[in-house]
């Protein structure tokens, strides 16, 4: 199935899109490695995994498996093809079995797709990036690859289904290896020093306003003012 999609909407959004790749040479041709993102757009998660000869998998929101309708097909067939894994985002438990989950296709060898500001951002910056990206390159000595993202949220503004006709560009950095900090992993003071690391070598990339605040937080206080 995963072929079959490069094969057949890969194509499509090739010629469509085209895509503008740089840093491929950054990701690891074997052996597992965590792919960073800044999340402007739902088709991060669509053109990312399409531009990589491996596939990678990401933890995806439930509701994105059981929609209905034809969009509701085409989404579920997508997301079950590229490999994301659905995660009940309303439970209380949703971020130790994503961060499990991840931790399982890492040990596998295999790329784990995150997003450490935890949601889509707000407004096109930056936010704080979230520890479990830490936690994960402490358990498993992968390393972290950054991702960046730079015109999705152009594309595919919050509240547009389909993005916009336009040239995708996607840039990966240099790996992070945080093996100085192995045996470390449960001290939050770590954890956040390698999360702010992350977040940093983003900011470098993306060129993205940085806000040292949790994007989650600020989507909620725009919905109470609505």
């Amino acid at each position: 199935m995963w072929w079959f999609l490069k094969a057949t909407l890969g194509s499509l959004l090739w010629v469509v899109y085209r895509p503008k790749v740089d840093g491929l040479e950054h990701v690891p041709d074997d052996g597992p490695a965590i792919l960073a993102s800044n999340h402007l757009a739902v088709t991060d998660s669509f053109f990312m995994p399409l531009v990589l000869t491996r596939r990678v998998t990401f933890i995806a929101k439930e509701e994105y498996f059981t929609g209905t309708g034809f969009k509701g097909w085409f989404v579920r067939t997508f997301m079950n093809a590229v490999g994301a894994i659905p995660v009940d985002r309303a439970g209380g438990d949703a971020a130790n079995v994503s961060l499990d989950t991840g931790k399982r296709i890492l040990t596998e060898g295999r790329l784990f797709g995150i997003y450490p500001e935890g949601t889509r951002s707000p407004d096109g910056r930056l936010y704080r990036g979230k520890t479990g990206v830490a936690r994960l390159a402490l358990q498993t000595g992968a390393p972290v690859v950054p991702v960046a993202m730079l015109n999705t949220g152009e594309l595919q503004p919050i509240g547009r289904r389909i993005p916009r006709i336009g040239r995708v560009r996607i840039k990966f950095g240099p790996p992070l290896d945080f093996h100085r900090y192995s045996g470390l992993v449960g001290d939050r003071f770590i954890e956040r020093a390698v999360t702010d690391e992350v977040m940093d070598a983003l900011r470098e990339l993306t060129g993205q306003d940085y806000v040292d605040e949790y994007a989650a937080n600020v989507k909620k206080r725009q919905q109470q003012k609505e």
